[in-house]
């Protein structure tokens, strides 16, 4: 079970005031990018896929680099998606929709 990819989507909300949130953001999505992990940016969340160590890692470190940071408080909603017996593939669930 732990070897199965998980799914994990994240919402990272950064709170303080007179800061470019965008900026905290887009930090965030180059951690995400350069985990060599599979993601996919939308609007409100990135969807990451990956072992639930290596998700729960690069969540750990969203959120130093962002309290590092500009901001000084955040908010991180976080949605996980395993199994028990097998992986869960990003593209079984949006494949079907992508062009």
């Amino acid at each position: 079970m732990e070897n199965h990819k998980i799914n994990a989507a994240i919402q990272l909300l950064p709170l303080s005031n007179n800061i470019d949130q965008y900026k905290i953001i887009d930090e965030a999505i180059a951690l995400i990018k350069n985990s060599g992990l599979k993601y996919v940016v939308c609007p409100f969340e990135t969807v990451i896929e990956g072992n639930y160590d290596e998700v729960v890692q690069l969540i750990a470190h969203i959120k130093n680099s962002a309290l590092k940071g500009d901001s000084e408080e955040i908010i991180i909603n976080l949605k996980l998606h395993c199994n028990s017996k097998k992986s869960l593939f990003i593209d079984d669930k949006i494949g079907q929709y992508q062009s």
